[in-house]
């Protein structure tokens, strides 16, 4: 996992790369997404649950989750909803991250508060790109 230090914007300092919370339950998947998203200039975190996730989105308040949508604790649709309904995260962009097609999930996802589709396996030169499009605008 990657240690934080404050986002914020204070004269002279430039903004923090953004920073994205992958929650995935399989440590391969987790890695080659990490990878792909340093070597692209953003900065993660990682939860191998969904309880894991939801306590470090809360605590880290990232630009973008992703969230794999078969994880070990609990469905992914079910900690989106948990996200949406807190205050502290409800504003985080959360994509689904799966290998699952989205082929006819589309309602489920957008009902979940999925703001967006990744599929499993990821192309990592188009990945941090892909990833970059999802992240909260920085605050004026």
């Amino acid at each position: 996992m990657t240690s934080l230090s404050p986002s914020d914007h204070t004269a002279g300092r430039a903004p923090a790369a953004p920073l994205v919370l992958v929650v995935d339950d399989n440590d391969k998947n987790r890695k080659l997404a990490r990878d792909a998203l340093s070597a692209g200039g953003l900065r993660t975190l990682e939860a191998a649950s969904g309880g894991e996730g939801i306590a470090l989105a809360a605590e880290s308040l990232p630009d973008v989750i992703l969230l794999d949508l078969g994880l070990p604790d609990m469905d992914g649709t079910d900690v989106a909803r948990k996200l949406r309904e807190e205050a502290r995260t409800a504003h985080i962009p959360v994509v689904a991250f799966s290998a699952r097609p989205y082929v006819g999930q589309g309602d489920r996802l957008s009902a979940a508060g999925f703001a967006g589709y990744l599929e499993k396996p990821i192309d990592v030169r188009e990945f941090p790109a892909q990833v970059r499009s999802y992240c909260r605008p920085l605050s004026a």
